[in-house]
């Protein structure tokens, strides 16, 4: 089986967990056999493109014709069973899709985002959740809002964008829905539900859990969105060391929240921002991690490394985060999701500092029964096995 997997990565100054997942998503399926044909490209190229590219930067999320141009070489070359599209923006665009049904080749997509709708791609403007464009044809709300890197006039172009391109979208052949949240936000922009398979990422199993340790760990970017400031108005709500300690890491624009909470509290601890041998060792020493999310924030990894390290999750009940603790599984839960305000949070934290040890083990199997890379690439192959009926005209 052979698959171009076309991504357009994040620059490497915006931390991005969409990067971290195509990467491990090449390996796992090189692993298992799979021809994977990279077609990248990266925002770091843009500072050193020559001014003829640069001249043409605004309209590439529309079209990019030297994108086109070299994928089309590539598929004329190596005639792959399927394209897998992750992030087409700025330099490849939506219009890959197009060129690669124009050679025969069937398109599958990974929503990462709801930038089929949302120009931002979030759903979250000025520290609340925003679904102004919703159902409409053209995002006027997003351009008066400047919701596109800051700038009315780069906000006209995605919302033209996304006008453009919503044939193009419904014509991809298979959605790779991270959550049951994301097959839902589908199904409203109109694609059929047979071609949505709901499929979450993996990520590489750290190995037997370590004994569970105390207290609560908080790992994200530090913004407004990501419920640090809940977080920290529902924890001073608690006598200090009531809890057992709060552990904080990451970096962010609310970074000077963590360090006043730190300075204000013993019980609080500011780390900064972590590497991986870090985050597991905060991991190790904590009992819950904490996912505050106040949008939908649609599929938080951290969710998923708590359960391999055998750690529940406390979250909020917004996006991917109840699917990911398996708030409806019939099984049970693997964790608590909660209202995104302070008081909800409040009242929660006690319940899972005292119920943590009981859902350890259970984590840790929602992890190797949904999450671990063996299983989700095996159902990614099936994915690509299921479409070699062809593109549709």
């Amino acid at each position: 089986m052979r698959i171009v997997v076309a991504h357009n990565r994040y620059r490497q100054a915006q931390p991005s967990g969409e990067n971290t997942i195509v990467d491990a998503e090449i390996a796992q399926l090189t692993a298992a056999g799979v021809e994977v044909l990279p077609f990248l490209r990266s925002s770091d190229e843009i500072p050193t493109m020559p001014k003829t590219a640069k001249a043409l930067l605004p309209i590439s999320p529309i079209y990019a014709p030297r994108a086109q141009q070299e994928l089309a070489r590539l598929l004329t070359e190596h005639r792959p069973d399927a394209l897998h599209l992750h992030n087409p923006y700025p330099l490849l665009s939506p219009w890959v899709v197009r060129t690669a049904h124009r050679h025969g080749v069937p398109v599958v997509q990974t929503v990462h985002n709801y930038r089929q709708v949302c120009s931002s791609g979030v759903y979250f403007r000025d520290g609340a959740i925003c679904q102004d464009c919703k159902g409409r044809t053209f995002g006027v709300p997003a351009i008066r809002n400047r919701c596109y890197r800051g700038s009315a006039v780069q906000s006209a172009l995605m919302a033209t964008t996304l006008a453009v391109h919503r044939p193009t979208w419904r014509s991809v052949d298979r959605f790779i829905a991270l959550t049951s949240q994301i097959a839902t936000h589908l199904r409203e922009y109109g694609i059929p539900a047979d071609r949505i398979v709901v499929k979450p990422n993996g990520i590489p199993d750290p190995g037997r859990p370590a004994p569970l340790g105390e207290g609560f760990f908080f790992l994200g970017r530090l913004s407004p969105e990501k419920g640090l400031g809940v977080l920290l108005d529902a924890w001073r709500r608690h006598p200090d060391g009531a809890l057992g300690p709060l552990r904080i890491a990451g970096d962010g624009e609310l970074r000077h929240l963590a360090e006043a909470a730190a300075a204000e509290r013993a019980d609080v601890t500011y780390l900064g921002s972590l590497d991986r041998d870090g985050v597991r060792a905060t991991m190790a020493q904590s009992a819950v991690v904490i996912a505050a999310s106040l949008w939908h924030d649609v599929l938080p990894t951290v969710v998923i490394e708590a359960m391999a390290s055998g750690r529940p999750v406390l979250g909020t009940d917004l996006g991917g985060i109840p699917y990911l603790v398996g708030a409806d599984d019939p099984t049970g839960a693997v964790g608590w999701v909660v209202p995104a305000d302070p008081a909800a949070m409040a009242a929660a934290l006690p319940v899972a500092a005292a119920g943590a040890a009981a859902l350890s083990a259970p984590a840790r199997l929602r992890y190797e029964r949904t999450f671990h890379p063996d299983v989700v690439t095996k159902r990614l192959i099936d994915v690509y096995a299921g479409l070699r009926g062809g593109a549709p005209s």
